[in-house]
C-alpha cells in the first residue's frame, strides 16, 4: 500500500509540514511504491489494456468538455495500464497532457493548484448551466447540486502541489 504524504512526513519526524494540504518542496523524497504491483497475464491482462484506453479515452473527453473530471479518470487508466502494459504506462506518463498531472498524483499524492482551479470552475460553471437550463425537475435540481458540490469539495480538499516544485 502506498501511503499519503501526510504519513511519509510524519514518519520522517517533520510533522509541522503539512499545512492545510499543500505539499511544499522540502518534503521527503517522493512518496513510490516499493513493489510494483503483480502484472495481470492472458485474458486479464487484455482487459485491464481495454479498460486502461477507455479511461484514457473519458479523461481526453475530459480535457475538451468542462464538467467532466480529468484527473480520475486518468488515475484509473494508470492503475490499469500498470498492471497490464508498462509500454502503455510509461507512454502515459510522458504524455504531454496527461504526464504533469499524474506524476505530480505519483510522487505527492496532490495535484497542482492551476488544476484544482480549472476543476472547480469548470465543475461550477456545468453545475450551473445544468441547474438552470438542463429543464431538470427541482428533485433533479437538487441532486445535481449536491452532487456538484460534493465534487468541488473532493477536488478542493485534496492536497495542493505548488506550481513550482521541480520535476
Amino acid at each position: 500500500m502506498i501511503p499519503d504524504v501526510a504519513e511519509v512526513c510524519e514518519r520522517s519526524g517533520d510533522k509541522e509540514k503539512r499545512g492545510a494540504g499543500t505539499v511544499t518542496d522540502t518534503d521527503p523524497a517522493p512518496v513510490v511504491q516499493s513493489t510494483p504491483p503483480p502484472m495481470k497475464r492472458g485474458p486479464h491482462r487484455w482487459l485491464f489494456v481495454g479498460l486502461g484506453c477507455v479511461f484514457t479515452g473519458l479523461a481526453g473527453i475530459g480535457v475538451i468538455l468542462p464538467g467532466i473530471p480529468t484527473t480520475p479518470f486518468l488515475l484509473v487508466a494508470s492503475y490499469f495500464f500498470v498492471r497490464s502494459s508498462p509500454r502503455l504506462s510509461q507512454r502515459l506518463l510522458a504524455s504531454r497532457t496527461f504526464g504533469p498531472m499524474l506524476r505530480d498524483w505519483n510522487r505527492y499524492r496532490g495535484i497542482k493548484r492551476g488544476v484544482k482551479w480549472v476543476a472547480v470552475c469548470g465543475c461550477t460553471l456545468t453545475i450551473g448551466l445544468s441547474i438552470f437550463f438542463g429543464g431538470l425537475p427541482w428533485p433533479g435540481r437538487v441532486a445535481v447540486a449536491l452532487a456538484g458540490a460534493y465534487g468541488i469539495w473532493f477536488v478542493a480538499n485534496l492536497p495542493t502541489v505548488p506550481d513550482d516544485t521541480a520535476r
